[in-house]
């Protein structure tokens, strides 16, 4: 039975739900998709749903049969963190990433279950195929034509503050609940970025604590907050999330495991958005202004506008990668970064 919404949670407006009947039907509501929305019981046939719905220790039992042998990594947070894996106070990370086999993690998830104020322990993101043996194939969505790569996320209680990916995604929560807090993607001003460079997991993170806001620090959040929507989700529900959509995601449960699928529209041949703007910071941002406003000319004229007037004017087989890139063009243009970078 979910609990009831408290705090900054309660006023929320709640993401849309709709149903599907076949993978066809699903496969066409991705695809037609601009915003969230849940599919109630999507995933509710799996064994690894049903196993967690006698126990967590159940759950726990039929996803280790299924384990390689294999060191896995794992965050472990400090019991003062309430399940927050976070920043700490002199801008460190408020947990310890090690590595250990599964039977060990478990085992300590089994002592602490249920004990106040316990570490918190987190797998995140980790590889279906790679990590396990059978546990994809007999617990999955079929994503028809896409190639999405499928990931675990395991562990107690916690708290990951509001981030983006860059691909599509289907959140799928096998055991426990999770509530996910989503954003367009146009409020990343009002949800206050953290560094680019220092990250809890690899992307820019949201610095307000959404169960304290500090709202004299963080006026704007109020904004990004009329704009949010929440999604409490129980084991067997599922969640789309489209690409560079923020979210904010609790485990609730003592013992909480997520299956995901991300997966790009956009040719895998294609260079990555981030890296663009990284470069961009060590290149352009601190020009002198009338140098960076140069530069945001020509990016409108050849990436964002990118009209008729950029290559009309220049022979066909002339244009390089000034045409629609190939993964051959791709290839050669990312070569030429490659040299240039190593300089």
């Amino acid at each position: 039975m979910a609990e009831a919404r408290s705090g900054i949670f309660a006023e929320m407006a709640e993401v849309r739900k709709i149903a599907v009947d076949s993978p066809a039907d699903l496969d066409l509501r991705l695809r037609e998709a601009t915003t969230p929305f849940i599919v109630r019981g999507l995933i509710a046939d799996w064994p690894m749903v049903q196993a967690g719905r006698r126990s967590s220790r159940a759950a726990r039992d039929y996803i280790q049969r299924h384990a390689r042998d294999l060191p896995f990594a794992v965050s472990v947070g400090t019991p003062d963190s309430r399940g927050r894996l976070f920043y700490d106070d002199t801008h460190g990370m408020n947990f310890q990433m090690l590595r250990a086999k599964l039977p060990e993690i478990f085992a300590r998830i089994d002592a602490n279950e249920g004990t106040a104020d316990a570490h918190a322990i987190y797998l995140a993101s980790i590889d279906l195929q790679q990590f396990f043996a059978g546990l994809h194939e007999a617990n999955h969505v079929d994503l028809g034509a896409r190639t999405p790569l499928a990931s675990i996320w395991m562990g107690t209680r916690t708290r990951i503050a509001a981030h983006n990916d860059v691909p599509d995604n289907l959140a799928c929560v096998a055991v426990g609940r999770r509530r996910f807090t989503v954003f367009p993607r146009d409020q990343f001003r009002n949800l206050y970025l953290g560094p680019v460079d220092n990250t809890p997991a690899g992307r820019a993170v949201s610095m307000v604590d959404f169960h304290d806001p500090d709202y004299a620090a963080h006026p704007r959040f109020r904004e990004a907050l009329a704009h949010a929507q929440v999604a409490e989700l129980e084991a067997g529900d599922a969640l789309y999330i489209p690409a560079m959509w923020w979210h904010h995601v609790e485990g609730l449960s003592d013992f909480n495991v997520l299956v995901n699928y991300w997966w790009r529209e956009s040719p895998r041949w294609l260079g990555q958005p981030q890296d663009a703007l990284n470069h961009a910071m060590l290149a352009i941002r601190d020009l002198p202004a009338d140098e960076k406003q140069h530069w945001r000319e020509m990016f409108d004229h050849y990436v964002f506008t990118n009209g008729p007037d950029v290559m009309d004017h220049i022979p066909e087989p002339a244009r390089g990668v000034l045409a629609p890139l190939t993964p051959d063009t791709a290839g050669r243009l990312r070569a030429f970064l490659l040299r240039a970078l190593s300089r």
